[in-house]
């Protein structure tokens, strides 16, 4: 019989994920396109998971758990900005 993980644990996982695959603090993460190529603004989608990965942190370093709800969302943004990502070819 599998164990499943409890949400902070699967909320940890998610973050490390996104640590690992999204270029968060590559330098030209933040800048902007200097020829507007881009078809989204990659610098405030970046800013976006940097703020929730923050708070998430801060979260569960205090102990507090993620409901199923806030897992749910944090996922989708995470899996819609990749998405972005993978369109602009910040990301393969």
């Amino acid at each position: 019989m599998n164990i499943k993980p409890d949400r902070m644990t699967v909320m940890q996982n998610i973050i490390d994920a996104v640590k690992v695959d999204f270029p968060l603090y590559q330098e030209d993460t933040f800048k902007c396109s200097p020829n507007n190529s881009c078809t989204t603004c990659t610098k405030k989608l970046m800013e976006l998971v940097d703020t929730e990965i923050v708070y998430w942190e801060h979260e569960i370093n205090r102990g507090n758990s993620p409901t199923f709800d806030e897992l749910n969302r944090f996922g989708k943004l995470c899996k819609n900005i990749r998405r972005a990502l993978v369109k602009d070819n910040r990301i393969i």
